[in-house]
């Protein structure tokens, strides 16, 4: 899996911009020089990236595609789950899929979705298959599910000094699974942040890269987002400052999750699980005791 991304979701930069087309981005982060597009059904742009990437002539063995079914189709079941894969497949105009995600832990419905990426690895539909915004007790449930033989490849969840989950991050490591960091930039809502801007200037950086280099120094593979090309050659420099922060900085930057900011990821997790489906947010199914930290 490349060490980094650019997502292709279309719509206006967070701190202020013109509205750009997911087409126009992606064509953008394709010449800067991004390989790996991160897609997902949730994301509804699927075929103006597949066109972006015909248009721009770079070979498809240079790319690294990945995309994920949203929370009604793994609701819906497996047969949901393969057309979702399949619509994708030819929404991008690819023959397979380096990577492939159940997006959401539905309660009850997720594993069958996963059973069922399993098959399409199978045939070579997908190349590798994973995870996103699992829990630790959601990744438990399917690796000791009858039938789960794959071990996900990546959980792709939140990720940031802001959202820093120890525990998880470590127990994902003992499995083996790769952590991609979605959010890592906050949607530039922290750029502004005393901590960031403190160590940013220590290293003749910007907050964007503090970020960036603070994900990658995590092991994770960080994965920026953003509609300008600036930015997105910015967000690309970020390991020689990874590999240039100290204790000092960690000691600080961790310290910005706090209390509060893991009560509101565990508020979200339990009604982004159901989002999208019948299932209501007091769903029994739902777990209420996960490991936030």
């Amino acid at each position: 899996i490349p060490a980094s991304a650019s997502s292709a979701a279309a719509g206006a930069e967070a701190a202020g911009g013109d509205v750009a087309t997911a087409a126009s981005i992606v064509r953008e982060a394709l010449d800067v020089g991004y390989r790996f597009l991160d897609c997902a059904q949730f994301y509804g742009n699927e075929k103006e990236v597949g066109d972006a990437i015909a248009a721009a002539g770079v070979a498809r063995t240079d790319l690294y595609l990945a995309s994920k079914c949203w929370s009604d189709a793994i609701y819906e079941g497996p047969a949901a789950v393969r057309a979702q894969v399949e619509r994708s497949l030819r929404d991008l105009r690819t023959d397979y899929l380096d990577l492939y995600l159940v997006h959401w832990p539905v309660p009850g419905k997720h594993v069958d979705a996963y059973l069922e990426l399993q098959k399409c690895r199978a045939e070579g539909l997908v190349r590798s298959i994973g995870v996103s915004n699992y829990a630790v007790e959601d990744v438990k449930e399917l690796l000791e599910a009858d039938g789960v033989d794959v071990v996900p490849a990546v959980n792709q969840i939140e990720l940031n000094p802001f959202l820093y989950r120890k525990e998880t991050l470590e127990y994902l490591a003992s499995k083996g699974i790769a952590i991609q960091a979605y959010r890592a930039l906050r949607d530039g809502k922290a750029f502004d942040d005393e901590t960031l801007l403190a160590v940013a200037a220590k290293h003749g950086a910007t907050t964007a890269q503090v970020l960036g280099s603070w994900c990658v120094a995590k092991g994770a593979i960080y994965m920026p987002k953003s509609t300008k090309r600036a930015r997105m050659l910015e967000n690309a420099d970020v390991f020689d400052l990874a590999a240039r922060l100290d204790g000092d900085d960690f000691a600080r930057l961790d310290r910005l999750t706090t209390p509060e900011t893991i009560t509101a990821y565990k508020a979200l997790y339990e009604k982004c699980v159901v989002r999208d489906t019948p299932l209501g947010e007091d769903d029994p199914g739902i777990k209420r005791d996960i490991t936030a930290g």
